[in-house]
């Protein structure tokens, strides 16, 4: 038991070193600029792990003996008795694109998070346990906007943006009931806060005074999300995965903070802040969503799989109670997974190969009403560690776009990095003396 405590010791302190690396400010900045993130609670971050990431994010009805499945938790039952931790860092490169009168702007950033830290561990032959800690959301924009005043020679300038995102802490529990089909449910201490800000000024001279608006939300509550799994035995060699998750339409507790503050274009304050409420009690309406998932699989050396999930953000409601602008979402992913021979004792032999590809309707609209879409590939690899090869280090990439260059539409183009440890170990073995 001890040697597990020193590996995440070790891997605690590499995968620090390693988002530290990656930029300076990587913990506050999320997955980079993002100006959709001022919509709804921010960007969601993927449900899945590393390596589920390198096949498209498929992992609702499948899952493997080494890793963790962090999208259904009743696969947990499928783990052995081995005790799993992992630790998953995600970074991503972005270039945003628009058209702004008929002018073609664009920026790039690169920002890095730590993915999650996950732990599971069997209570029984038929029973396991996980415990685990992810960013749920990201809010990271920063918006410009000029306009001319109307009847006057002068300008506008008005500027928003936005920090901050929501956090789970999850417990989850898997059960086999028969043979074949297995149950989960998971609780989630969902917690965090965004801030949003806004100011404008009229651009006549450097002594311009800009009034701003400050609001603050923090969030705390608990959600829940329940699971299922079939697994039927068509021969020797190959068996169908069917798998289905669900996770109710929900409000959540929030407290805001409401500031309007006059300053100069330097920032001295002008006059006194007027606070319009200050912690005050709110709640925000997170939507219902649901999953489902079908693959194929022979033993543990081809797996070939398919996701659908459908997300009701039409549903969300902000703290102010207040529709959101959003519409229902979709996702549909394919993804494959290929090991040689995994009973070999060939090291090339254990390697496992991944690859994927995910379609998107995401809940926001551009301008123009159209529902915005992301469209990526992935490709993932998998290379085994430590004594008798049951750790792993894992590599995924996912490239993609959303958004097109159609009028004031903005366009996302994106490089997904993802870099994942699992270790496993025995834990709680009786000692036998002979």
């Amino acid at each position: 038991m001890l040697r597990i405590y020193k590996r995440i010791r070790q891997t605690l302190t590499h995968s620090l070193l390693a988002v530290a690396a990656t930029s300076p400010m990587v913990l506050a900045q999320g997955l980079g600029n993002s100006p959709y993130s001022a919509q709804g609670v921010g960007e969601l971050y993927s449900p899945g792990n590393i390596t589920n990431m390198g096949m498209g994010d498929v992992g609702i009805s499948n899952s493997n003996p080494f890793y963790l499945n962090l999208q259904n938790p009743a696969l947990l039952a499928r783990r052995t008795r081995f005790t799993v931790f992992e630790v998953g860092l995600v970074g991503q490169s972005k270039t945003i694109s628009q058209n702004i009168s008929n002018d073609l702007k664009s920026q790039s950033n690169f920002a890095g998070n730590l993915g999650y830290l996950a732990l599971s561990f069997p209570a029984n032959s038929r029973w396991n346990i996980s415990l685990s800690l992810k960013p749920y959301t990201y809010v990271n924009y920063n918006i410009q906007r000029v306009e001319a005043v109307p009847g006057t020679p002068y300008y506008a300038e008005y500027n928003y943006t936005g920090k901050g995102g929501l956090n789970k802490a999850t417990f989850a529990n898997g059960f086999r009931v028969t043979k074949n089909i297995y149950l989960g449910a998971e609780a989630s201490f969902l917690f965090g806060n965004i801030t949003n800000s806004s100011d404008a000024r009229a651009i006549v001279s450097t002594s311009d005074i800009r009034v701003t608006h400050l609001n603050r939300a923090n969030y705390s509550d608990i959600v829940a999300k329940v699971g299922a799994a079939w697994r039927p035995k068509l021969n020797d060699t190959w068996t169908l995965n069917f798998g289905a998750t669900y996770d109710p339409k929900i409000r959540i507790k929030a407290t805001q903070t409401d500031i309007y503050q006059k300053t100069s274009l330097s920032g001295q304050a002008i006059a006194t802040p007027d606070t319009l409420r200050l912690n005050s009690n709110a709640q925000a309406t997170l939507p219902q969503q649901m999953h489902f998932g079908a693959s194929i699989e022979r033993g543990n050396t081809l797996l070939f799989g398919v996701d659908v999930g459908f997300q009701k953000w039409s549903e969300y409601r902000t703290a102010d109670n207040k529709a959101g602008n959003l519409v229902d979402a979709m996702t549909a992913a394919a993804g494959l997974e290929y090991t040689p021979k995994p009973t070999s004792n060939r090291y090339r032999d254990l390697i496992t190969y991944r690859a994927g590809f995910q379609y998107n309707n995401l809940p926001y609209v551009a301008a123009n009403g159209v529902q915005l879409r992301d469209i990526n590939g992935s490709l993932g690899i998998s290379v085994p560690l430590g004594a008798y090869y049951v750790n792993h280090v894992t590599l995924s990439i996912a490239a993609g776009q959303r958004g097109v260059l159609s009028g004031t539409q903005i366009k996302e183009q994106y490089v997904r990095f993802g870099l994942g440890f699992s270790l496993n170990d025995l834990w709680f073995r009786k000692s036998v003396i002979d």
